[in-house]
């Protein structure tokens, strides 16, 4: 059951150390990444203080931060418009269970189409079977694309 105190809403600029924690919290179950708050810390100020890069969005009980979901924009030429990358969802272990991320991920989606993106796509572990149940029960469905990544530093 919703918790009379939380609220969804869009992550500031005073939210960063939070977010901090949340990517940390969710870069050390994911097996290709590793947290680091400093880098962390740059590109969510990126993201923070130009809407144009993306946003987040959060779920609050009072002033902490119970989960996060960014949402980056870009531009897709095949949908013809813009288009977002799902690239982080995270809940912090202790409210996982109650359907925080199902309404934190529904609220970042009613958000990208009010904001007029056609289209979002997301990354996940293989493995991560309740994170893929969670998406495919908010609409996504799987891709025949090949994910592939190339670091270039």
């Amino acid at each position: 059951m919703q918790a009379v105190s939380e609220s969804l809403g869009t992550a500031g600029i005073d939210d960063l150390p939070q977010l901090v924690e949340l990517l940390g919290i969710l870069f050390t179950q994911e097996h290709e990444l590793a947290p680091d708050g400093e880098k962390q810390a740059c590109d969510l100020r990126l993201i923070l203080e130009n809407s144009a890069v993306g946003k987040i969005h959060v779920a609050r009980d009072g002033a902490r931060l119970r989960g996060m979901v960014s949402i980056l924009r870009t531009v897709s030429t095949a949908e013809g418009g813009p288009a977002g990358l799902l690239e982080d969802l995270v809940v912090r272990p202790e409210c996982r269970g109650k359907g925080l991320g199902a309404r934190l991920l529904d609220y970042a989606i009613e958000q990208a189409r009010a904001e007029g993106l056609l289209r979002l796509i997301l990354l996940t572990d293989g493995d991560n079977f309740n994170a893929q149940r969670l998406y495919q029960r908010a609409g996504f469905v799987r891709s025949g694309m090949l994910p592939m990544r190339l670091r270039l530093c």
